[in-house]
Parts: structure tokens; C-alpha cells; sequence
């Protein structure tokens, strides 16, 4: 059941909720059991939606879950934004890093919705008005006793803004999309550091498949007592709070990093977000340790974004032949190889191949999976050279490449006929000419295709 907030003190928060009554069927019920004033009276429903309308301001308001008849699944407090940000719809989460300066209690936070607060920004930037910019903000203010993930949806950022019916109507509708949302998914980050609109965590949250709970920005984090337990406790209460084990850090601040490690939150890089979108977290973690980090060069491949397998096999490549490929264009040798591994090992960036490559268990696959894999690297060869064929033994490549030798023996002499020799153009000397094809020689490379394992494998059972 999705909880709705309207509060009479906010005339945008009014304005939002006659726009929702507007937007469905609502039955009208009554409460007695509850005075007007604290979300009794009139209360409006859904099948899956319950609305109750309080006359304090939102972030004052306390124990307001408990209002509700159902069990919530989510609460959503419809509300203003105020600032100096121009037109801007926006949400956020509830709670206070520091002192609490505007409701709840000082370093309390209440539950986070990050699910949720992935699908309502998807949803703004859908329905916003045309002038409107959407955002997010940081953890900022009360109420922070919450047990239900909370969230708040807010327009911004004046009278005027306040006053419009299609940005309350937007808002409004991004709200009811969160029925049936899962407000706690598992792949969620906490967040620490940066500004109060958070782009960093923004860019996560719309550009990856993880959502992220509490925001400490850096604000927030500066007002916190020296106290080393208060510190610790807040960062702890944060990702409690946000259901997340993993936190992403915008900025310098080694001390936090080393705390967060203490208190055993992983810390990880946007990076790491974008890398992993896709992947199976088991599979991250198997690899992760068995393989190589993502901030060390692991990168994931086609076959792991299509589920993977239980076990694999890490293997090792050519290194003569993955050097002429990387040589010849690394990004087509690495696209190549992503496309028939579960992950490989990169460098200079996770933009060059580097080996080894991690390849489904497959004992009696004909060609191997390493054979697909040797078999790419083949065909990046085949740009280049006129002729090349994969043997028992390894791989041979043929080409037609200018030999100065032979120029010489024609009386070519080195500078600028040599340069047109070698782009296929005839040249005159002492009135002969000389043809590109007098001046070629063929030449034959071989490719050692060698050992097909690197002595490692991985399993579910692995960690």
C-alpha cells in the first residue's frame, strides 16, 4: 500500500493533492478515530493507495505512519521546494546528517526509499512542464522517526511555481507510479560527499540499474561534532537506513572511506556502478575475488549480462597474437572478445584488452569457449592481412608488405618514391617504372595459440 501526505500548511502540497484527486477514482472514507487536524477526518482510497491530509507543515510532523490504516509500503510526502533554483521538480529522502535545523531529531534518519526515488525521478523528468528542470537532493531535514521507506516530491522553487497546476499535476502523476514499486531494491548505495543536488548520485540513479538511499552531502558532513563515535554512528545509521551495504563517495575524504571500510560498507566508484549494471551480484563478487576488481580493469561481458553460468573457467590468451590484435584496433579486439566472455581483464582505463578472459565451463564444447575467444582475435587479424588461417598448431598470417630492400635493388632511392611505393603508385627511375609489385615481398607471421587455461576457476560456491 503506497501512503500519501498532504499538508494544509503547504499550499503546493494542496495543490498536488487536488491534482491526485483529480488524477484517479478515489473513494471518500471517514475517520473519527483521529481529529481533522492529524490526517482524521476525510481520507481518500485507492485499491492500493490511501491519502490522509494533516494540518501541520510535513517535516514537523511525527509518528505520521501511524495514521495510516493499512501497512505501508511506501510514504510519499507531496510538497514545496524552496531555493534559489528557478523551475524544478525534485525528491529526496528524509532525514538529518547533523543538527536537525528544520524537523525530526539531530543524526537520525528516517527509513529511505531509494526504489522508489529511482522511478519517481525517472517519472519527472517524463511529465515535467516544459521550462521545468528535475532533480534530486541530498538527506536534509525531518522527519526522521519513520520506519516506512519515505521519500519527499516536491515542486520548486516559488509562489509562482507553487501555484501551477501542471507541475502539481506532474507531480501528482509521478507519485502514483509508485504502486507496485519495490521501495528497498537490493542493489542500492548510500552517498556521501558532493553538493545538495547531488549530480554525481543523480547520474547513478538515471544511468544505471542501482539506486542510492541517504545522501550525506558535503554540507552535511562538515557540521557533524569531531567526536570520532559520532561520526562513525552516522555513517552507520545512513546506510542502515538506506538498506546498503556499498557506498559511493563524491569527493576526497579518506578519513570517511577508511571509516565506512571500519564499519564494513564497501566502498565503491560510479565506475563500479555503471560496470556492474546488469551483472548478477554473485557473479560481481565471485569474479571480483577470484579475478580482478573493477577498479583494477575487470570489465563484464555479453555472457554475463545474459545470466552467465554456475562455473567458469579463467583463461589465458595468445600473448603474441592478443598484442597484434590490440595493435591493429583494441577497441574492435575488445568489443570482439566482451561479446563471447563473462568478463575479461583490461587496462589503460578498462578501454585496451589485457587478459586473462573468464569464459563459461563447457567440457565438451567443440570449439571451446577459449577456441571462440582465439577465434576473435582471428578475425580482427583478418583487417589487416590478405590471408589468415587458424591451424592445430596456431595461426599464420599472410600479407603483401613493401620491401625497401627490393626498392633499392631497383634504383629507388629512399624519401618520397618510397612513400609512393608503399601506397600502391607507381614510380619512374632513369626512365623505368617501378611498380608496387616489384617492390613487395610476402610476408608470413605465426601465432603460438599455446595453453588454454591460466590454472584458475571459479564456481557459485566460490567467494
Amino acid at each position: 500500500m503506497l501512503g500519501i501526505v498532504v499538508s494544509r500548511a503547504d499550499s503546493a502540497s494542496e495543490r498536488v493533492g487536488t491534482q491526485l484527486l483529480d488524477l484517479a477514482d478515489w473513494q471518500e472514507h471517514r475517520d473519527d478515530s483521529r481529529p481533522d487536524a492529524d490526517g482524521g477526518g476525510t481520507v481518500y482510497r485507492l485499491p492500493d493507495v490511501e491519502m490522509r491530509v494533516f494540518d501541520e507543515l510535513h517535516i514537523y510532523l511525527e509518528g505520521v505512519e501511524h495514521a495510516f490504516d493499512a501497512h505501508l509500503d511506501c510514504l510519499v510526502f507531496v510538497s514545496r521546494h524552496a531555493g534559489e533554483t528557478g523551475p524544478l521538480l525534485t525528491a529526496h529522502p528524509t532525514g538529518n546528517v547533523g543538527p536537525a535545523a528544520y524537523g525530526g531529531e539531530d543524526h537520525r534518519f528516517a527509513r529511505a526509499a531509494p526504489g522508489a526515488l529511482k522511478t519517481v525521478r525517472e517519472s519527472l523528468g517524463e511529465y515535467a512542464p516544459g521550462g521545468y528542470d528535475v532533480g534530486m537532493e541530498c538527506t536534509h531535514h525531518g522527519p526522521t522517526d519513520l520506519d516506512t521507506p519515505a521519500l519527499f516530491v516536491e515542486v520548486g522553487s516559488d509562489e509562482a511555481q507553487w501555484a501551477d497546476d501542471e507541475a502539481a499535476r506532474a507531480v501528482g502523476r509521478a507519485t502514483l507510479d509508485l504502486r507496485d514499486v519495490d521501495p528497498t531494491p537490493e542493489r542500492t548505495l548510500v552517498g556521501f560527499g558532493g553538493g545538495h543536488y547531488v549530480p554525481r548520485f543523480e547520474r547513478v540513479v538515471r544511468e544505471t540499474d542501482w539506486a542510492v538511499g541517504h545522501v550525506a552531502a558535503d554540507w552535511g558532513l562538515d557540521d557533524l561534532p569531531e567526536d570520532p563515535e559520532t561520526y562513525r554512528s552516522v555513517l552507520r545509521r545512513a546506510a542502515e537506513r538506506s538498506g546498503a551495504t556499498r557506498a559511493l563517495v563524491d569527493g576526497d575524504r579518506e578519513f570517511l572511506r577508511e571509516a565506512l571500510t571500519d564499519l564494513g560498507v564497501e566502498v565503491v566508484s560510479e565506475t563500479w556502478a555503471r560496470e556492474t549494471t546488469g551483472i548478477p551480484l554473485a557473479l560481481v563478487e565471485r569474479l571480483e575475488t577470484g579475478v580482478e576488481s573493477v577498479e583494477e580493469g575487470l570489465r563484464f561481458g555479453t555472457l554475463a549480462r545474459e545470466g552467465g553460468d554456475e562455473s567458469h573457467d579463467v583463461v589465458s590468451l595468445p600473448d603474441d597474437l592478443l598484442a597484434e590484435a590490440n595493435g591493429i584496433d583494441h577497441e574492435r579486439t575488445l568489443d570482439a572478445v566482451l561479446e563471447r566472455s563473462l568478463a575479461v581483464v583490461t587496462d589503460e582505463g578498462g578501454t585496451r584488452l589485457a587478459g586473462p578472459v573468464v569464459v563459461p565451463r563447457e567440457d565438451d564444447a567443440a570449439p571451446t569457449p577459449r577456441d571462440r575467444v582465439v577465434d576473435a582475435l582471428v578475425a580482427v587479424l583478418r583487417s589487416k592481412y590478405e590471408a589468415v588461417e587458424r591451424r592445430a598448431d596456431g595461426v599464420v598470417a599472410r600479407e603483401r608488405a613493401f620491401d625497401p630492400a627490393l626498392a633499392r635493388e631497383h634504383g629507388v632511392s629512399e624519401g618520397p618514391a618510397f612513400g609512393r611505393l608503399s601506397a600502391g603508385e607507381d614510380v619512374t627511375v632513369d626512365g623505368a617504372v617501378v611498380t608496387p609489385a616489384d617492390v613487395h615481398r610476402e610476408r608470413e607471421r605465426r601465432f603460438a595459440v599455446g595453453s588454454s587455461s591460466d590454472g584458475r576457476q571459479t564456481t557459485a560456491k566460490d567467494s
